[in-house]
C-alpha cells in the first residue's frame, strides 16, 4: 500500500478535529443543561427568561479550552432540529403586492386592477410578481407607459417619462430586492434580540422568503406578531445624561435597597440552618435617598468633581449607591451602557413602577442595536443605553422618507445622505432647529441604529447624517431609513410547531433506533464475514464517528430524518465494505496469496464503488437543492456519510488489512454457515424476464387502477392547509372529534386520522389558509383546544402544527416534479458516460421509473388500511429521490461486472444472456448482503423511529426491496434485450458491407 504514512496522518487529523468538535458540541449541551437547571423551579416549569439571563452571563466567557466562548461554542456546534428539541419554524413571504403599489404611488383603478390580477396569477405562477404586474398591467391599459405610472420626484435621476417599460421593471425590480434585503436584515434584528438560542435564519434561494427557525419558544403567538409586524421608522429627541441624572440617583437607592433585601434573604436562610437570629431588613442599609451633593451620583454623572464632605455618612451612602449602580450601569462618554449579559435583569429593573416613576413621564429607555467592545474589559461586550421622548408619538417618523443612500462626508469618511418629502422636509426642520447641539435618535423596531448631534437647522429636506461610520455601518444605516420609505409586509405563509415534549420523544426514539439499528448491522457483518467483519464493523464506527465530527464542524442539524440518514448511511457503508470483501474472496478462490488477493480485490472493486456512491451523491445533491427543513436534513447527513464511508471502507480497512499483512496473518471471509452460501450459484435470471416484465407490469398497473380511484392523500406540503397533532388522555374516536371540531372549522372539509396510536390524532384542514393575521392564527389555535379539551369526557390537546399556504404548496409540487426529472436525468447521463452504451442507459431509465411507478401505487393502494400515515408530500419525494439513488447504485454495481465480463469475454463469444446471468449471480452476494442490512436498519427505524418518519421510512423499506428486484429482475433484462437488438442492427450491417463490396468491384472493372 502506497503512501501508507500519509493515509495515516491524515486519519489522525480527522479523528483529532472530529473529537475536537464534538467535544464542543458536548461542552454546548452541557451549558444549556446547566442553564435550564438554574431556571427549572421546585415544580419543574422552566423560566426561559432566567435560562436566558444564565447564558448571557457566559456568552462572552472563555468556557472551553481558556479560549473558546459560549457564543463560539453554540455558532458552531451539532444542534439539534426543532423536531428533536421543540420549537418553532417560520417561512416569511416578503409581500410585493405592496411595494409596487407604493412605489407607483397612483389611485388609477387600471393600477389596482393589474395588482389585483397578477396576485391571482402569482398563487399558481412561478413568474417574477413584478413580470406579472407589467404583463396585466399592459392587458388593462395597453396605451399606457409605465414612465407615466412610476417616475417621480424621488426617483428623478433613475427615471423620466421617457424611460422605456423595460427600464421600469428593472427599477422595480431592484427597489422590490432591495425592500427583500431591508426586510431580511430587520427580521434578523428582531429574532438576534427575541432572546433564543441558536436561532437559525436564512434565504431561501430564488425566492422573496426567508426561514425562521426558533428552538425552545413557547410563544407562538409572540414569534407570529414579531415576524410579520411591519417595521416603524421613528426620529426622536433625547434626553441628556445633566436632565435625567437625579433619576438615576433614585435609581442608585432602589439597586443598593434590592441588593441589601437580597443579602438579609441570604442571611434568614443561613440562620434557620445554624440556628442564629437573622439580621434586621434595616440592619447596616442605609435608607434609599435622592442625594443632589457634590458625591451624588447624578453630579458624576451630570459632570461633577469629587469634593470633601463633612458628612462622612452621606458620602459613604453615596459610594454604597454608585457601587450598587455600577454593578449594572457603566458610565461612558455621553451616558450609561449596560453589559450585554445583564440586559434581561436591567429590563426587569427599568420595567418596575418605583423605578419608572423617576424618569419623565414620556421618557423610553431603548438599546443601541449593536453591542460593542467594553473598553476596560475585552472579553465581554456593552450595548448604549438611551432615554428617548415620546416613543411611538414620534414627531417625525419614516413614512416621509424618500431615499438615503451611503455617501462620504467633507472629510472623506462614511456618512448617509437622507432625502425627505416635502411634508418631512418642513417638520425635520423644525425639530433639527429645536435640538442644536443635542442628539435625534433614529429608532427602528426600538433599537437606536443612530443618534447623531445637530449641528444646525436643517431646510430643504436634504441632511448629511455623519459620525465614526465605517462604510458598512453607513450602508447599514441608509437600509435601515429606507425600510421607512417603502411598506415592505411580511406574511407567514408556512409555519411548524413542535411541542418540547413531542421533541424530547422524538429525540428518544431517534436515539433508541439509531443504537438498535447500527447495533443490528455491526452484528450481521461479523456474523457473515467472521474476522474480517471486525475489520468492517471498526470501519463502520470510524465513519459513525467522523460522520458526526464533520456535522459539528459545518454546524449541521441533526434533524429526525437525519438520524434516519445517519444510520442509514452506516447501513449502506456496508456496501464498500461488502464489493471489496466479494471481491477479495474472488482473488482468494483463484489460488492467489492473501497480500495480492487483498491489493486486488481493492483495486478491481474501485470501479464498482466509485460508479455506486456517484449516483447515490447525485441524488443526495438533489434532495440537498431541492429540499428544505427535515428533508435538508436527512440530505446534509446523507452527502457527508457518502464520503465518509468511502473514506472509511477503501482506507481505514485497508489499514487494517495491511496490518495483519505485516504480521503475517491472514483473516477469514467465512463463517461455518456463509462458507458456501451463494458459491457457485446459477440463477436464470434473464430466460425468465417476460415473466418478470409481466409481473412488474401487473403491480403497476393494479397501482394506476388505485391512484385513478382512490387517489393519493396529499400532504399539507402539497395541498395548503393546517395540520394539527393532538393527544387525548385515552382511545379517541376520529368521529367524535370532527363532530367536535364542525362548529370550529365553519364544516370545511376535513381530515381527521389516528396518528402514532389510537389515543393520538392528526387533524388536516384548509380553513382559512389564505388569511395570515396573527390574530386569526390565535384564534383559530384557541378554539381547537376548546374543541378538543372535552371530546366526551376524554380530554385532548394539540401537542404540534403546522401550516403551509397554497402558494409554498403550488412550489412544492413544482420543486418536487424538477427533483424528480433531474435526478432522472442526471442519473441517465451519468450512466451513459460511463458505460458508453445507450443500452445501459434504457435499462437504468426503464428501472427508475418502474420503482417510482411501483412505490406511488402501493402509497395509494395502502393508503387508510396500514396504521400509520402514508401521505404524499416532500418527505415522500425525499424517499422516492433517495431509493432512486440507492436502486441505481445496485443496477451500476450489476452493470460494473456485465462490462468487466463483456470485455473479458469478447474472444470467446458467449452471448449476451449468458454474460449477464454469470454477471448477476457473482454480485449476487452482494446484493443480498447490502440489501438485507438496508433493510434491517430501515425495520428498526420503521418500528423504534417514531411517528414523524413513519411513511417516510416505509416508502424507504418498499424501496429498497423494489429497487433490489428492479435491478436483478428488470434493468438488466432490459439491457440484454437492448443489447441483442443492436446487435441484430450491426449484424446486418455487416452483411451489407460485402455486397457493396462486390458491387464496386464489378462497375471498377466494368470501367
Amino acid at each position: 500500500m502506497r503512501n501508507k504514512g500519509g493515509i495515516v496522518a491524515l486519519l489522525v487529523a480527522f479523528l483529532t478535529i472530529s473529537i475536537y468538535f464534538l467535544a464542543r458540541t458536548w461542552k454546548a449541551n452541557d451549558i444549556r443543561k446547566d442553564a435550564e437547571a438554574y431556571a427549572t423551579d421546585k415544580s419543574g416549569k422552566v423560566d426561559y427568561t432566567k435560562k436566558q439571563r444564565y447564558l448571557d452571563s457566559l456568552w462572552k466567557q472563555p468556557v472551553f479550552l481558556g479560549m473558546t466562548t459560549t457564543e463560539d461554542l453554540m455558532k458552531q456546534e451539532l444542534g439539534l432540529g426543532l423536531d428533536l428539541q421543540g420549537g418553532m419554524s417560520v417561512i416569511l413571504e416578503v409581500s410585493p403586492t405592496e411595494i409596487v403599489r407604493a412605489l407607483a404611488g397612483s389611485r388609477d383603478p387600471k393600477v389596482a386592477t393589474a395588482i389585483s390580477k397578477a396576485q391571482e396569477r402569482a398563487a399558481t405562477s412561478s413568474t417574477n410578481f413584478v413580470d406579472l404586474f407589467a404583463d396585466e398591467f399592459k392587458k388593462v391599459a395597453p396605451d399606457t407607459k409605465l414612465a407615466s405610472i412610476f417616475s417621480n420626484s424621488s426617483n428623478r435621476g433613475v427615471l423620466s417619462l421617457e424611460s422605456s417599460d423595460g427600464a421600469v421593471i428593472s427599477y422595480i425590480k431592484k427597489e422590490v430586492d432591495g425592500a427583500f434585503d431591508r426586510a431580511f436584515r430587520i427580521i434578523q434584528t428582531r429574532v438576534d434580540k427575541f432572546g433564543v438560542a441558536n436561532p437559525n435564519l436564512q434565504r431561501l434561494s430564488g425566492t422573496n422568503r426567508i426561514q425562521v427557525e426558533l428552538p425552545g419558544v413557547d410563544n407562538p403567538q409572540r414569534v407570529r406578531k414579531l415576524l410579520s409586524g411591519a417595521a416603524k421608522l421613528e426620529f426622536c429627541e433625547v434626553y441628556t445624561m445633566q436632565e435625567i441624572a437625579p433619576a438615576f440617583d433614585g435609581l442608585a437607592a432602589i439597586l443598593l435597597q434590592m441588593d441589601a433585601d437580597a443579602k438579609a434573604a441570604d442571611k434568614s436562610s443561613l440562620s434557620k440552618i445554624a440556628g442564629t437570629p437573622a439580621a434586621g431588613k434595616g440592619d447596616n442599609v442605609a435608607t434609599a435617598t435622592n442625594d443632589t451633593s457634590k458625591n451624588s451620583l447624578a453630579a458624576k454623572l451630570a459632570g461633577g468633581s469629587k469634593s470633601d464632605t463633612s458628612k462622612k455618612d452621606s458620602a459613604a451612602l453615596a459610594q454604597r449607591q454608585t457601587n450598587a449602580f455600577s454593578n449594572l450601569f457603566i458610565g461612558t462618554g455621553y451616558g450609561v451602557a449596560v453589559r450585554v449579559k445583564d440586559t434581561s435583569r436591567v429590563n426587569q429593573i427599568m420595567r418596575r413602577p418605583d423605578v419608572q416613576s423617576l424618569f419623565p413621564a414620556n421618557a423610553s429607555a431603548l438599546y443601541d442595536v449593536k453591542p460593542r467592545a467594553n473598553g476596560t474589559n475585552a472579553s465581554e461586550e456593552i450595548v448604549d443605553m438611551y432615554f428617548v421622548k415620546d416613543l411611538g408619538k414620534a414627531p417625525l417618523e419614516g413614512d416621509v422618507v424618500t431615499n438615503a443612500t451611503q455617501d462620504f462626508d467633507e472629510r472623506g469618511k462614511p456618512a448617509v445622505e437622507m432625502q425627505m418629502n416635502a411634508e418631512g422636509a418642513r417638520k425635520w426642520k423644525a425639530l433639527t432647529g429645536a435640538n442644536i447641539g443635542r442628539p435625534i435618535a433614529i429608532i427602528l423596531d426600538n433599537f437606536v441604529y443612530s443618534a447623531p448631534n445637530v449641528n444646525g437647522e436643517i431646510g430643504g429636506g436634504r441632511s448629511s447624517i455623519s459620525g465614526n461610520f465605517t462604510v458598512e455601518e453607513a450602508l447599514d444605516l441608509a437600509n435601515v431609513l429606507k425600510a421607512g420609505k417603502l411598506p415592505a409586509p411580511t406574511n407567514v405563509i408556512s409555519e411548524g410547531i413542535v411541542g418540547a415534549t413531542v421533541g424530547s420523544e422524538a429525540a428518544r426514539a431517534g436515539i433508541l433506533s439509531s443504537v438498535i439499528g447500527v447495533l443490528f448491522v455491526l452484528a450481521f457483518v461479523m456474523i457473515y464475514y467472521n474476522k474480517a467483519g471486525l475489520i468492517a464493523n471498526i470501519a463502520l464506527i470510524v465513519n459513525l464517528f467522523l460522520l458526526l465530527g464533520v456535522m459539528a464542524s459545518f454546524g449541521a442539524t441533526l434533524t429526525l430524518p437525519g438520524i434516519a440518514g445517519l444510520v442509514l448511511s452506516v447501513g449502506m457503508s456496508v456496501d464498500a465494505n461488502v464489493l471489496i470483501y466479494e471481491r477479495i474472496k474472488e482473488e482468494l478462490v483463484l489460488g492467489k496469496t492473501f497480500p495480492v488477493a487483498v491489493r486486488d480485490g481493492f483495486q478491481n472493486a474501485m470501479s464498482s464503488i466509485i460508479d455506486s456512491n456517484v449516483t447515490t451523491l447525485i441524488t443526495g445533491a438533489v434532495l440537498f437543492i431541492f429540499g428544505s427543513g427535515l428533508i435538508l436534513g436527512f440530505a446534509t447527513t446523507l452527502l457527508i456519510g457518502i464520503f465518509t464511508s468511502l473514506f472509511s471502507a477503501i482506507f481505514v480497512s485497508r489499514l487494517l488489512f495491511e496490518y495483519y499483512i505485516s504480521k503475517g496473518k491472514t483473516v477469514s471471509f467465512f463463517t461455518k454457515w456463509t462458507e458456501k452460501l451463494f458459491k457457485d450459484s446459477n440463477f436464470d435470471f434473464v430466460s425468465k424476464r417476460k415473466l418478470y416484465y409481466t409481473i412488474s407490469s401487473a403491480i403497476i398497473i393494479l397501482g394506476i387502477v388505485s391512484i385513478f380511484f382512490k387517489g393519493f392523500g396529499l400532504g399539507v406540503d402539497f395541498l395548503g392547509g393546517r395540520t394539527y397533532v393532538a393527544k387525548f388522555e385515552k382511545t379517541v374516536n376520529t368521529e367524535e372529534i370532527d363532530a367536535a371540531l364542525k362548529a370550529t372549522f365553519e364544516g370545511k372539509a376535513t381530515e381527521i386520522k389516528t396518528y402514532g396510536g389510537f389515543d393520538q390524532v392528526k387533524i388536516t384542514t384548509p380553513y382559512k389558509i389564505e388569511n395570515t393575521n396573527p390574530e386569526v392564527e390565535k384564534q383559530i389555535e384557541t378554539s381547537v383546544n376548546a374543541a378538543l379539551a372535552n371530546v366526551n369526557g376524554n380530554k385532548g390537546k394539540v401537542t404540534s402544527s403546522s401550516k403551509v399556504g397554497p402558494t409554498i404548496a403550488n412550489d412544492a409540487i413544482g420543486g418536487a416534479f424538477k427533483a424528480v426529472l433531474l435526478s432522472i436525468v442526471l442519473v441517465f447521463a451519468y450512466i451513459f458516460v460511463r458505460f458508453r452504451r445507450l443500452a445501459f442507459g434504457y435499462g437504468a431509465l426503464v428501472a427508475l421509473f418502474h420503482d417510482v411507478a411501483i412505490i406511488l401505487g402501493i402509497f395509494s393502494i395502502f393508503r387508510g388500511i396500514l396504521p400509520f400515515s402514508l401521505d404524499v408530500d416532500q418527505a415522500f419525494v425525499g424517499a422516492v429521490l433517495t431509493i432512486m439513488g440507492y436502486s441505481m447504485n445496485d443496477t451500476v454495481v450489476v452493470f460494473d461486472r456485465v462490462r468487466e465480463y463483456l470485455t473479458e469475454k469478447r474472444g470467446i463469444r458467449e452471448d449476451i444472456p449468458t454474460v449477464i446471468n454469470n454477471a448477476l449471480n457473482s454480485t449476487l452476494s452482494r446484493t443480498a448482503v447490502t440489501g438485507f442490512s438496508t433493510l434491517v436498519v430501515l425495520l428498526v427505524l420503521l418500528i423504534f423511529g417514531g411517528e414523524t418518519i413513519r411513511g417516510f421510512v416505509f416508502a424507504m423499506f418498499v424501496g429498497v426491496i423494489v429497487g433490489t428486484y428492479s435491478s436483478l429482475f428488470v434493468a438488466t433484462p432490459i439491457v440484454v434485450d437492448a443489447m441483442q437488438s443492436d446487435m441484430k442492427k450491426e449484424d446486418a450491417k455487416l452483411a451489407a458491407v460485402p455486397v457493396v463490396a462486390t458491387e464496386e468491384v464489378k462497375k471498377g472493372k466494368k470501367s
